[in-house]
């Protein structure tokens, strides 16, 4: 995925939408023609890493940023999975199959996947915060072989707000790999585990030498990281996503502006110890 211009979004045409839950829904998005550069079609060879965004558009309403929650290895589109939570998110709700939508981007750094082959993987995630992880995921699934353990925590508000749930306990039966979810309050029917998600901790067990990525609410990470600290998590494997602060996308409005670094341009992904050392944890919401 190119961009000629920084300002400049790309029409594109939301070619499926899937309803994960009352707020939130995911939409493919496919591209109207191709966008090349030295004639490499760069959404074929799905030019973006995991842990990205765009910014997305809608006519009338502005833009927003939006993590990719595809992964690069599903060539040809990439997914979105959005929450309505403002006017252009609702703006995007209310499209339809065929409908349109600006996209900018990608931006941002991604998850370390380079540094990772052989490594177990934990991921903590929480609402919408797993959509960011699922792109991470797919990744690793599509190349599962080059990893160790993986374990999946994952929480929501109720059973009716439990996102990507086929994939999930598909994830469950997968080689040397573990899903868990749970709901913040008991609820009839619900036979799984009630609670945040941090009390899906003590089924992980040792996690010393395991990489960490958590995103979802500030509240969310901030017990994430307590309970993770307190199981032998080094600071320099556990990573965040900062994707809340970010406007512009480019490092030029300022919004993002944290510890003397831009969220869009340096993050929004960043270890625990970076945050540490930018002297920023209170600031950041962790």
């Amino acid at each position: 995925m190119y961009n000629k211009h920084l300002y400049i979004p790309r029409a594109c045409t939301i070619s499926a939408i899937r309803e994960e839950t009352p707020d939130i829904k995911t939409f493919k998005l496919s591209f109207r023609e191709k966008w090349e550069m030295e004639g490499v079609d760069l959404v074929e060879e799905s030019d973006f890493r995991p842990g990205q965004f765009v910014q997305v558009s809608v006519l009338g309403l502005g833009e927003a940023p939006i993590s990719i929650s595809s992964s690069p290895k599903d060539r040809g589109y990439i997914e979105i999975s959005v929450k309505a939570s403002g006017s252009v998110t609702e703006g995007i709700h209310g499209l339809k199959e065929g409908g349109e939508v600006g996209l900018r981007g990608p931006y941002g750094n991604a998850f370390p996947i380079d540094d990772c082959k052989g490594k177990d993987f934990i991921f903590i995630g929480g609402g919408v915060g797993l959509a960011p992880l699922r792109s991470l995921i797919r990744y690793v699934m599509s190349e599962r072989e080059a990893y160790g353990d993986i374990t999946i925590l994952y929480g929501a508000r109720s059973s009716k707000d439990i996102i990507f749930r086929e994939e999930l306990d598909g994830w469950n039966a997968v080689k040397d790999t573990k899903a868990y979810y749970t709901i913040d309050r008991p609820e009839p029917g619900w036979s799984g585990n009630v609670g945040v998600v941090t009390t899906l901790l003590k089924d992980i067990g040792d996690i010393k030498g395991a990489k960490v990525f958590v995103c979802g609410p500030p509240i969310m990470i901030s017990f994430a990281l307590k309970g993770i600290l307190s199981f032998g998590a080094r600071d320099e494997d556990i990573y965040l996503s900062l994707e809340r602060y970010m406007k512009c996308g480019v490092g030029k409005c300022g919004h993002c502006y944290i510890g003397g670094k831009y969220a869009c341009m340096d993050g929004a992904v960043f270890s625990y110890a970076q945050l540490k050392d930018m002297e920023v944890e209170e600031a950041a919401g962790v």
